[in-house]
């Protein structure tokens, strides 16, 4: 057999054995879908476990077999690098297009030189933002960008109270002031203001919970962490996105 038609053969063979994985994917998200209408599976992939299927969907990754007839939750851990598959598969499932995000629609803050950019879906109720928001203000030479996105379900005020920022004068200056001093701009809310895009925005990117941050290298991390964390993680996702750049330039 020459070297041309071994070729051929192969491309023959893996054609086949294509579409039999196509089915299992199909299938498992099918028997997904039926015994769970509620909850929509965002993607079904193969993992390393031969029966096994990864759902994932919002920011949370299951496991199953092809019929669907049972459920694991928790880490997947590969026992002889002691990687953890699950937190790296969602690192890339929930990782955001920085460069795509509508920041008109945000309250742009920017402390020192602002080269750091960071966007954040906030709550204007929620105690862990306003504590994010005085860890902000120890973090230096960053731009914040932050989409008002109130949990009514939890904070049923918080809808009308992001208006009434949005609507102020100056929108940064009113939302510093409810997040670190308790007051609010004495506004109505009238204002054409982008806080139901904001909730369309964050449920479509799985945002479940404030405060979220997204990373300049598309990162996203839920809930507060403080200013060293914060410090370090900006650190690491400017150094992400340049190398991302210029991986693009060559």
């Amino acid at each position: 057999m020459n070297f041309r038609r071994t070729l051929a053969l192969v491309a023959l063979m893996l054609m086949m054995i294509r579409p039999s994985w196509a089915n299992d994917l199909d299938q498992v998200k099918k028997n997904f879908q039926q015994r769970f209408p509620q909850v929509p599976a965002v993607s079904v992939a193969k993992t390393p476990v031969p029966g096994i299927f990864e759902v994932a969907f919002g920011q949370q990754i299951i496991y199953t077999d092809r019929g669907v007839h049972y459920l694991f939750v928790g880490n997947l851990i590969d026992a002889k690098t002691r990687r953890n598959l699950t937190e790296s598969r969602l690192r890339q499932i929930l990782r955001v297009d920085f460069s795509k995000l509508p920041l008109a629609d945000a309250i742009k803050v920017v402390h020192g030189d602002g080269k750091r950019v960071l966007a954040v879906f906030s709550d204007p109720d929620c105690p862990f933002c306003k504590q994010l928001e005085h860890a902000l203000q120890k973090v230096p030479n960053t731009t914040v960008y932050t989409f008002l996105y109130p949990i009514d379900g939890l904070h049923p005020h918080a809808s009308a109270k992001a208006r009434a920022i949005w609507c102020a004068p100056d929108r940064a200056k009113a939302w510093e002031d409810h997040m670190l001093k308790g007051t609010l701009p004495n506004e109505p809310g009238s204002c054409a203001n982008p806080v139901d895009r904001n909730q369309e925005l964050g449920k479509k990117l799985g945002v479940n919970a404030t405060p979220t941050m997204i990373l300049q290298d598309g990162r996203m991390v839920v809930g507060f962490v403080g200013a060293d964390k914060l410090e370090e993680l900006l650190a690491g996702a400017a150094t992400a996105a340049h190398g991302a750049s210029s991986s693009k330039k060559r």
